[in-house]
């Protein structure tokens, strides 16, 4: 014997249970979706800068020079180092990654000065080597820290700087009839790299790549959400 469920017997509140609702789901907000948290403005040298200083016999040679991660610091390094120099000391600042170097001199003597100095300069992505020939007097270690760290820091102090902006990338996906217009409120942006891929997935959707400013792209952020339209979709790569 078969079972059916009757409805005119249940009370009105167990009836809620059964009933089928339909709901409207609204799209979420544009919004950016940040996955690069390294994105950043500093300050870095223009390009390699030396200074030298002699001091109690000893020549110290600083010589300081933009880079961009190790690979490059070892390739500055290797290029800048002398071989008939007594100590060949070092230090470099790559955001919040350091690594320093005495060669040789009494530990925390050389390394962590030209570090120091590199810190105190407000300079990032910066690396500085300081070559020295002794001359035939000991520094002592006070004398080696104030001679490490005084002739980095005179190297960095007046050097020509320029600040970087880092680049942000940005896929936005737009509705046809919305090209022309969402080109035209990109252009104040100065965006680069642009590109576009009719192939989104969606009907009726193109995507546009491009990279802008980081320092910007709070901005870009409220002109797309102020043009009120929910169809434009924008995420931070």
């Amino acid at each position: 014997m078969s079972r059916r469920l009757c409805l005119d017997n249940f009370p009105a509140i167990l009836l809620l249970k059964y009933q089928v609702r339909t709901r409207v789901v609204m799209p979420p907000p544009p919004r950016f979706h940040s996955s690069s948290s390294r994105a950043q403005i500093y300050t870095t040298l223009n390009h390699q800068v030396t200074c030298e200083r002699e001091i109690k016999r000893s020549k110290f040679i600083a010589i300081a020079a933009p880079i961009t991660n190790e690979v490059s610091a070892q390739s500055f390094l290797s290029e800048v180092r002398d071989p008939r120099a007594t100590h060949n000391c070092w230090a470099y600042k790559l955001g919040d990654q350091f690594r320093c170097n005495d060669d040789g001199e009494p530990s925390g003597t050389a390394g962590k000065p030209i570090y120091s100095a590199i810190a105190s300069s407000g300079l990032d992505k910066v690396m500085v080597v300081v070559i020295r020939h002794f001359g035939g007097i000991k520094l002592g270690t006070g004398g080696l820290v104030r001679a490490y760290g005084g002739v980095a820091s005179e190297c960095l102090k007046d050097a020509p700087t320029f600040l970087v902006k880092s680049k942000v990338s940005i896929h936005l996906e737009v509705p046809f009839d919305l090209l022309g217009r969402i080109y035209h409120l990109l252009e104040p942006f100065h965006v680069d790299d642009i590109k576009q891929d009719y192939e989104s997935g969606v009907d009726g959707v193109t995507l546009i790549m491009f990279r802008v400013d980081h320092d910007k792209v709070e901005s870009l952020e409220s002109t797309i959400k102020a043009t009120g339209n929910r169809q434009v979709r924008f995420q931070l790569q």
